[in-house]
């Protein structure tokens, strides 16, 4: 097998408003927008962490592809009101001054910064979509 290197360069998660999500991701986690493009009435947001252009999220707005029907749709949007569809983990070097930081964006805490019977110490989001940003202590 070879020892090649593999990234993760692009995750995707739903937005169902891309204003919202950019005072989420931009302001109050403060990653880079990396392209903002609109069609068709829709827009996808690629966003980042400054300084790691390799690693990108993509928003982009739900139920879009052609062929899901009305009730897939509709159920792909009760998924995403739930918090049980979308779902990213990130790390940061200083937990709790991220989650002061957050908490001071109003953002919505599901779980305050603790130690993790299984060795990790997190804390837990939800974007304003009501995806699942789990953050890990790095290090």
């Amino acid at each position: 097998m070879s020892t090649m290197k593999i990234n993760i360069h692009y995750a995707f998660l739903p937005h169902t408003d891309a204003d919202a999500a950019l005072g989420f991701y931009r302001d109050a986690l403060g990653f880079e927008v990396r392209n903002d493009v609109g069609y068709d009435g829709l827009r996808w947001l690629t966003v980042g962490p400054a300084g790691q252009p390799e690693t990108s999220i993509v928003l982009h707005p739900p139920a879009t592809d052609p062929g899901i029907t009305e009730d897939e749709r509709r159920t792909i949007l009760e998924l995403i009101a739930k918090g049980s569809y979308g779902a990213l983990t990130l790390a940061s070097d200083d937990l709790d001054q991220l989650f002061e930081q957050l908490v001071a964006q109003g953002a919505d805490v599901v779980q305050e910064p603790m130690d993790q019977p299984y060795g990790v110490r997190d804390c837990a989001f939800r974007d304003p979509a009501g995806n699942l940003l789990r953050i890990n202590q790095a290090g």
